[in-house]
């Protein structure tokens, strides 16, 4: 597998809410940091993290705009959705990627405070409008 390959195949199990299959394309030494919240190193801490998003997120699709590859980094440009029950947000994220040996030795994904609060709001808002319409009848 290329480092693209190697990182496509990560962010497939992400968003089957596969965290088992996901660590296993990660070192055992992984470091996972959502700039600018604090960072987790290793599987356990980096499991940690994810099996909260299966558990309380409910749904994540990753909507790769861009990837490319310098050696064993990888860049991407991506849109995630979080989804639960009739809620959605789409946010913009960019995420870079060490690979070596076949396995993810960083992951750092960057993302702006503004759009994800205001992909929030509109997810809520949406949401909202939806569950009214549906008791209305319409």
């Amino acid at each position: 597998m290329t480092e693209i390959d190697v990182v496509e195949a990560f962010l497939s199990r992400l968003e089957a809410l596969d965290v088992e299959g996901a660590l296993n394309l990660c070192s055992e030494d992984v470091y996972y940091q959502n700039v600018p919240l604090p960072g987790a190193r290793g599987k356990e801490a980096v499991g940690k993290q994810l099996g909260t998003l299966a558990r309380f997120g409910g749904g994540l699709r990753v909507e790769t705009r861009n990837i490319a590859a310098n050696g064993p980094i990888v860049l991407t440009e991506r849109v995630d959705t979080l989804t639960r029950g009739s809620f959605a947000m789409d946010f913009w994220v960019c995420g870079t990627f060490e690979v070596r040996d076949g396995k993810i030795v960083l992951w750092r994904d960057y993302f702006d405070w503004a759009n994800f609060v205001t992909a929030g709001a509109k997810g809520a808002g949406r949401a909202v409008v939806g569950a009214v319409s549906r008791r209305l009848g319409r």
